[in-house]
């Protein structure tokens, strides 16, 4: 597709919520959801880089970051239990 016919989409949706408006109850969900994912690879990121001499490694992915982004310390606690004594 040519870029021109592609941001021109994209400024015509921009324009129709501008002037329509969004509804703001999912925009702020997504949103907070978005901040706790990123505090959760920030978690991981400071575990991995802490517990590197306690030899603790989680690696971070996907699953890893949405677990220590909603459950929080408990849920990192949990990844560390599951890593080291659940699996082999």
């Amino acid at each position: 597709m040519d870029p021109v016919i592609t941001v021109s989409i994209v400024v015509g949706l921009v324009l129709i919520l501008l002037l329509v408006g969004a509804p703001l109850k999912p925009v702020r969900w997504l949103g907070k959801g978005v901040i706790k994912v990123l505090i959760g690879a920030l978690m991981l990121f400071l575990l991995n880089t802490i517990g590197t001499s306690f030899n603790i490694h989680i690696p971070i992915n996907v699953i890893t970051t949405f677990v220590s982004g909603f459950l929080g310390v408990p849920g990192l606690a949990a990844l560390i239990i599951i890593k080291y004594a659940i699996l082999p």
